[in-house]
């Protein structure tokens, strides 16, 4: 399996333009610059040589870095000017064309080298100037790829069952007198509160359940991971689902292990018969640093 780009956030959160740190102000409109997808170690150039990447006009290539390489690809400047990336940052379907160009190139290069993926629109001034600027930051590069080497980032999702239908809340009873010149039943409005305050105790008593759950989970699963990162749940919106996320984290896992954190999360959503959702591999996006 493969990651999705995410168009809301295709890098963790990195979804804005990194400049090349010569440039002030709004982006120049030159004739090309240099995007730059990831940093790997002994990248093979015909890995993503034949994909379109960015801009399918200029082939995706390799830019050596001394004992690291870059894998690069020559974009038009005016794609990437101030005005051009605010209007793309507001277009969903060309954001998601951008992030899953970005992904593919990534997750291409990562399949035969160990890989840094870099922010979506990265850029830089030219070969020149991008060979310089990441150079700079060779030593933040190899630390990252021995953290990562080997290892793949796996996400796990934990849910509480959506709150069971219930009948409308009972009305609370009348204190005036009924028309059959009957009045309430003693005790009725203190019935119907015990009534009301039993339903929020059972819902808190549920979500308390599923919040020990997915801790016990995380707890299980970190032990067997080399890193991990737990992130906000998603909420309903986010999820088009009914139930609820009450766990929403990410491990980097060494390759070895993979099969490993499958059958777990398979042991834990029997033995807890709550629904857990595995994702991945991945390239280790989350684990990278910030470079």
């Amino acid at each position: 399996m493969t990651r999705p780009p995410r168009t809301a956030r295709p890098h963790k959160g990195n979804e804005g333009k990194h400049r090349d740190k010569t440039e002030h102000g709004p982006a120049v409109p030159r004739t090309q610059v240099t995007y730059v997808f990831a940093v790997c170690r002994d990248v093979d150039p015909a890995t993503v040589r034949d994909l379109p990447g960015i801009d399918d006009t200029e082939p995706v290539r390799a830019l050596p870095l001394g004992t690291l390489t870059a894998v690069v690809q020559s974009v038009p400047a005016a794609d990437f000017t101030d005005d051009a990336w605010q209007s793309c940052l507001s277009d969903q379907r060309e954001l998601e064309r951008y992030a899953r160009a970005h992904h593919d190139v990534v997750s291409a290069a990562a399949a035969g080298s160990p890989t840094v993926p870099l922010p979506l629109a990265t850029l830089y001034h030219g070969d020149e100037r991008a060979r310089q600027a990441l150079a700079e930051q060779a030593d933040r590069f190899h630390a990252a790829l021995r953290r990562t080497a080997r290892h793949a980032e796996w996400g796990v999702k934990v849910y509480a069952p959506a709150e069971p239908p219930v009948d409308p809340d009972p009305v609370a009873p009348s204190p005036v007198t009924q028309p059959d010149g009957t009045r309430p039943t003693p005790g009725a409005g203190l019935a119907y509160l015990e009534r009301k305050r039993g339903m929020h105790q059972r819902r808190e008593r549920r979500h308390d359940d599923a919040l020990r759950t997915a801790e016990a989970v995380d707890a299980e699963v970190s032990r067997l991971a080399t890193a991990f990162r737990r992130l906000r749940p998603h909420g309903a919106p986010q999820t088009g689902e009914r139930d609820v996320q009450v766990l929403n984290a990410t491990y980097l896992v060494a390759d070895h292990r993979a099969a490993e954190l499958v059958q777990l999360t398979r042991t834990l959503q029997e033995r807890t018969g709550t629904r857990i959702e595995l994702s991945g591999p991945w390239v280790p996006y989350s684990f990278v640093g910030e470079v």
